[in-house]
């Protein structure tokens, strides 16, 4: 049985892998990925993810967001170009955004900003809210203040992903509590991450997978550049954790992407 799979979040548009996109793309369909989800970064990457999936119609999907790290004094401008990008996108006929995002908080790299970035996370849930759309959660360091943000927010019809989880059960649990998905990539591979555990007694409706390429690459690639293909390990790692046939995880993390992403 050949497997379908769904890479969530993937940076593929990025300038450092152009040359090398096309062969990026054949060996994730060689693999059964047949979906691509490209998130967002900010004014410098929207006309990349734009332009990739014009590229790859059907395959590479865009979102439409700014990272909480490309937030700083001047965040209201990203906004308003991000939301013209939003609005035209769904009047234009072509690919629409799948997702606002990525967003959320950053406190790994810089806190200089927190205030704005929680204001341009909140911003971002209500265009989730306006437009229908789920909303893909940056929460480096972050996850209880993003949950907090979310459980503000959400009265039943916001919905989203928690996008390269790396938290605690209790966090796991907390945030499938709230109707938000778990996005599982290459950190659940590393033997100290604790991510396995942390997630084993989530129910499998709630966990979709990723790569976030060109980052956080799965054993046996850790430390290398990342690329969508790589996903069948960070799957055969969740089916594992999860006590179930590599099969049924594709399919079940496949199908709840398609649910939540309405792909």
């Amino acid at each position: 049985m050949s497997l379908i799979l769904i890479d969530t979040h993937s940076h593929i548009y990025l300038p450092e892998l152009a040359d090398d996109l096309p062969g990026i793309i054949q060996r994730a369909e060689n693999e059964g990925v047949n979906k691509i989800l490209l998130p967002a970064i900010d004014s410098e990457t929207h006309a990349m993810v734009i332009a990739t999936a014009a590229k790859y119609p059907g395959l590479c999907l865009p979102m439409m967001g700014v990272h909480p790290c490309s937030v700083k004094d001047d965040y209201e401008k990203e906004l308003a170009v991000a939301r013209q990008h939003i609005i035209a996108m769904l009047q234009a006929g072509g690919e629409p955004p799948v997702a606002v995002g990525e967003c959320g908080l950053d406190y790994y790299w810089d806190k200089t900003h927190i205030t704005q970035q929680k204001l341009a996370f909140e911003e971002q849930i209500r265009w989730a809210l306006e437009f229908d759309l789920p909303v893909v959660i940056h929460s480096r360091d972050s996850t209880d203040d993003c949950a907090d943000i979310i459980e503000k927010f959400q009265q039943g019809k916001l919905r989203g992903v928690f996008h390269c989880f790396s938290g605690t059960a209790d966090q796991a649990k907390r945030i499938t509590g709230l109707g938000f998905h778990l996005g599982i990539g290459g950190v659940i591979t590393y033997k100290k991450s604790g991510l396995d555990l942390a997630i084993k007694d989530i129910p499998l409706e709630w966990l979709i997978i990723e790569t976030d390429a060109p980052y956080l690459a799965p054993v046996p690639f850790r430390g290398k550049r990342n690329e969508p293909s790589y996903i069948i390990h960070t799957l055969q790692k969740l089916a594992d954790t999860m006590e179930i046939s590599r099969e049924k995880a594709a399919e079940a993390t496949s199908n709840n992407a398609r649910v939540l992403f309405r792909i």
